[in-house]
């Protein structure tokens, strides 16, 4: 897949989440594979940049890795002021969002409400890519409601717009993320444009990566919520992908060393103190379903000091290990 000059190998890229996809969680998705990741989504509103969260959602200072940064808002020349500084500060490529179903991006004509109205879209991608010499790309969903997926018509517009690359997601913004995500629409635009298109929607296996990619026949599919706690799904689709009998199998010991090092980066990005709480719901995903897990859970998030927090997973893994050579 080819967004501009940059030439993405894998076909599995990280989705942008609000809450997760900070600079310490991309970085380790980057390490397993993820072909692009992706900004958590920031304001339009420049003026609202000056918060610790907005500061921390623009960080993107590691060059060893392609990111997206993906902004929000209603107003042409607004998103298009944004993309500019985002260039000017090292972005290399702006996502524009018009996917997100949440009230309070909805509520200010934003995001997934964006799709009932295709003339604007049309004036906001072109402004914005008309503003920036870098490679712009949309995030959309199937439609604004079921009876409606103008799914196909966004697009043909962002096609025409100049858009480089188009992410869908299977659902439209009246579905939220109730019921399951269909892959119909998708190949549908697939089959009417020309630019790289980007399956999404409920895939959480390489398995189910494979056979969206071979129904949709999408470029590549964005993974979202399947590689929370699971970052290595990235490196598990690129195998399967390759040969399905040949998957990485990723040990104890290998998931023991990503916690610990994605946390120690969280400590060290955000401090020890927020560090520490973020830290809490990356581990409550990493341990889902492991042995014992709900037990060691009540008894971390309890942890309050960053060294308590590393010497408690250390120790937890210890336990598994004696416990599986007693059980050998």
């Amino acid at each position: 897949m080819k967004i501009g000059p940059y030439q993405i190998q894998a076909k599995a890229v990280l989705a942008p989440m609000a809450g997760i996809t900070d600079l310490p969680f991309r970085k380790v998705c980057h390490r397993f594979g993820a072909g692009l990741t992706t900004t958590e989504m920031v304001t339009a509103n420049t003026r609202l940049w000056k918060t610790n969260k907005s500061k921390n959602r623009l960080e993107f200072a590691d060059n060893t890795m392609l990111q997206s940064v993906q902004i929000v808002g209603a107003e042409a020349s607004q998103l298009a002021e944004a993309a500019i500084t985002c260039v000017d500060i090292g972005a290399k490529i702006i996502d524009i969002n018009m996917g997100c179903p949440a009230k309070k991006v909805c509520n200010v004509a934003a995001g997934s409400a964006l799709l009932k109205d295709e003339l604007l879209v049309a004036k906001i991608l072109e402004t914005v890519v008309k503003s920036v010499a870098v490679p712009v790309t949309l995030k959309i969903r199937t439609g604004w409601d079921i009876p409606i997926r103008n799914a196909v018509i966004i697009a043909q517009i962002a096609e025409q717009s100049g858009i480089q690359a188009i992410a869908v997601h299977g659902r439209t913004r009246a579905c939220k993320f109730n019921g399951d995500a269909e892959f119909e629409t998708i190949a549908t635009v697939k089959a009417a444009i020309n630019i790289p298109v980007i399956a999404n929607g409920d895939i959480t296996s390489a398995e189910q990566a494979k056979a969206v990619i071979e129904y949709t026949q999408a470029d590549a599919v964005m993974i979202g919520r399947g590689a929370q706690g699971n970052p290595w799904i990235f490196r598990e689709i690129t195998d399967y992908l390759n040969s399905p009998r040949s998957v990485t199998t990723t040990t104890r010991q290998e998931k023991l060393e990503t916690i610990l090092q994605h946390i120690k980066e969280l400590y060290a990005f955000y401090g020890g103190i927020m560090g520490v709480k973020i830290a809490r719901k990356h581990v409550n995903w990493y341990t889902h379903n492991m042995p014992e897990a709900t037990r060691f859970r009540k008894i971390f998030n309890k942890i309050d000091r960053p060294a308590l927090q590393l010497e408690a997973i250390n120790h937890y893994f210890h336990e598994l290990t004696i416990e599986g050579e007693l059980a050998a």
